[in-house]
């Protein structure tokens, strides 16, 4: 295994526990938060966070955190979004349950919200025998979220580069 993929796996183990796993609730878990409280992550990352920013960059502005017990580095105030670098550079955010895409969807949507707000979204079937979750990859240029799903609902969602939420899907995940 080259060390790009193996560091590439390592972070995505990496991501997985520190979003977490297990049952969600069946509807949008925004409903009841307090205004302010639900983050938008586009193609293009946070409001403080961009897609291709460095891991220096970010630790320099005081973005970046590697002294919170995690498995990984984790961005400050942005406690249930993960970062997924490769090569130095930030390719991924794993979104946590108050995180949402600027069309709304959410852990917890159900699967039509994201046929509706991305029609042109791409169906990714998980392999079989697998506990993984099936996908819809809705890719913008360069650019894509990943929606794991149940059949029914969104279980996560995983925002950034197209080539790198393709991979995550293709090559799995699971705690570290």
């Amino acid at each position: 295994m080259k060390l790009r993929q193996f560091v590439f796996i390592a972070t995505l183990l990496t991501a997985a526990s520190i979003a977490g796993s297990g049952a969600r609730p069946q509807g949008p878990v925004t409903a009841g938060l307090p205004a302010g409280s639900v983050e938008v992550v586009d193609l293009e990352g946070l409001h403080d966070v961009e897609f291709g920013d460095t891991e220096d960059e970010l630790t320099r502005r005081g973005i970046l955190r590697t002294d919170v017990d995690a498995c990984g580095p984790a961005l400050a105030g942005h406690d249930t979004i993960s970062p997924i670098f490769v090569d130095d550079r930030l390719v991924l955010l794993w979104l946590g349950d108050t995180t949402r895409t600027p069309e709304g969807v959410t852990a917890g949507s159900p699967i039509g919200e994201v046929w509706d707000s991305y029609p042109s979204v791409r169906e990714l079937d998980a392999p079989q025998g697998t506990y993984r979750f099936d996908g819809l990859l809705a890719r913008q240029g360069d650019r894509a979220y990943l929606f794991l799903h149940d059949g029914q609902v969104v279980r996560k969602i995983i925002a950034g580069y197209a080539e790198w939420a393709q991979r995550l899907f293709d090559e799995g995940h699971s705690p570290c």
